[in-house]
């Protein structure tokens, strides 16, 4: 199998971390989306959405989207445990998930593609108004992140989870196109601090 790649960008961050924290290892293609190759005919063909991370199984079926792919190693090897034992925790981190993918990665990636030159792509639509929008709501939802994180040591609980890997893309990302933690988020700043040391965070 194949995963194809973009090393610097925050999606394929996010399985990045996760492989490096189930200890997977497998074949890459590196796809230059910041020179615009997930445009390219070939690999638009590979996954029409244009957007990496994907998996290419042996067999030839592709799977696309982060969340999608995680659950896939996380179903082939299932520990250590990213996405939760159970209908509860499962329920609990998948709800955490969404809620850090929308309000932060989404959120800044909205900012930055409208609201800032973004990848430079012409003819992309941009709505600057809709950009500072999402850029309030990144900043709200590290807030909000943040007096939960008062009551917990991670995103979703008490263990490491997909949710901490997607949370951490999205501050990260944030800052990088700057929209930094706020200074009164001192819990998130805790978290960042704790979640930026494992290992994995520098795959």
């Amino acid at each position: 199998m194949k995963l194809y790649d973009c090393k610097g960008a925050p999606n394929p961050r996010r399985m990045d971390i996760f492989l490096a924290e189930k200890g997977i290892d497998i074949e890459r293609e590196q796809i230059d989306v910041f020179g615009g190759e997930h445009h390219s005919e070939r690999f638009s063909k590979l996954n029409p959405a244009c957007a990496v991370p994907v998996l290419e199984l042996d067999d030839g079926e592709v799977i696309a989207e982060s969340e999608a792919i995680s659950r896939y190693f996380e179903e082939k090897q299932p520990q250590p445990s990213l996405m939760g034992e159970g209908a509860r925790d499962q329920a609990v981190i998948s709800m955490w998930n969404r809620r850090v993918e929308e309000g932060l990665l989404y959120a800044a990636q909205n900012y930055f593609h409208h609201a800032t030159p973004g990848l430079k792509d012409e003819g992309r639509y941009r709505n600057a108004e809709w950009g500072e929008v999402n850029k309030k709501r990144t900043t709200d939802t590290m807030r909000w992140v943040d007096r939960e994180l008062a009551e917990r040591p991670y995103i979703a609980g008490d263990t490491y989870t997909i949710a901490d890997i997607t949370a951490l893309c999205g501050v990260d990302f944030a800052a990088h196109i700057g929209i930094p933690i706020p200074d009164e988020c001192q819990h998130l700043k805790a978290w960042h601090e704790r979640v930026s040391a494992r290992p994995s965070a520098k795959a």
